[in-house]
């Protein structure tokens, strides 16, 4: 793709909303203590940065303004996730650095665009900013999104944030989209002789809210 093409987008006041999927632990890291971290990358970015609540293992990181504050947000997020990475490496025999890795939720409508005819365009994202770009195969459950992995160096995921934001610019989503949203996490439960019990460690822990099988939407196991 023509870099100046992505500048002159990025120099638009275009206004767009870009959702990433975190783990709780990226999430922590992202609000950072007393929620500092995300106070200063919304003063800094210009970017509105919202995160979904809820006590789930996945949380939604909604960003949205005009495209070059959502580059300048990206850009901190993706230089925090490397600073985390080399902060762990210090306590661990690895030698090698892992790459940077981001979770975008996109429409499954614009992912036909973002990949291109026969992979074309993904493969020209790879190409040009050496990032590593996967298209998830299935929708995330309950909604009409998929996940766009990018993995990489902070300034290769930046260059293929940016060629992304041309793409979903240039196709916006046709139709209504479902958004996904993260489920909060459920404790296994097992029913025997009438009775419920989640399993907490070793241990099987009579649950009190529920009363026969029928009532609890969990996987069941028939001991």
């Amino acid at each position: 793709m023509d870099n100046t093409k992505v500048q002159s987008e990025g120099g638009l006041n275009v206004t767009l909303t870009i959702r990433l999927l975190m783990h709780g632990k990226e999430v922590g890291s992202i609000i950072g203590k007393k929620g500092e971290t995300v106070k200063k990358m919304r003063e800094e970015s210009g970017a509105r940065i919202n995160i979904s609540e809820g006590n789930c293992p996945e949380r939604i990181v909604t960003i949205t303004g005009p495209t070059d504050t959502i580059f300048k947000a990206f850009a901190m997020i993706a230089y925090k996730f490397e600073e985390d990475i080399i902060n762990s490496m210090s306590n661990s025999p690895a030698t090698s650095k892992p790459p940077v890795t981001l979770r975008l939720v996109v429409p499954a409508s614009q992912c036909g665009s973002l990949i291109g005819k026969g992979g074309s365009k993904i493969k020209e994202m790879r190409e040009s900013t050496g990032a590593q770009v996967q298209v998830a195969g299935d929708m995330l459950p309950n909604s009409t999104e998929r996940a766009v992995t990018i993995s990489g160096t902070p300034e290769a995921i930046i260059q293929c944030v940016k060629q992304i934001c041309v793409v979903m610019l240039e196709s916006p989503p046709k139709g209504a989209t479902i958004p996904y949203r993260p489920k909060p996490a459920s404790t296994p439960v097992i029913f025997s002789g009438g009775q419920a019990y989640t399993i907490q460690g070793q241990y099987a822990i009579p649950h009190p809210d529920v009363s026969s099988p029928l009532s609890f939407p969990t996987i069941q196991f028939c001991i």
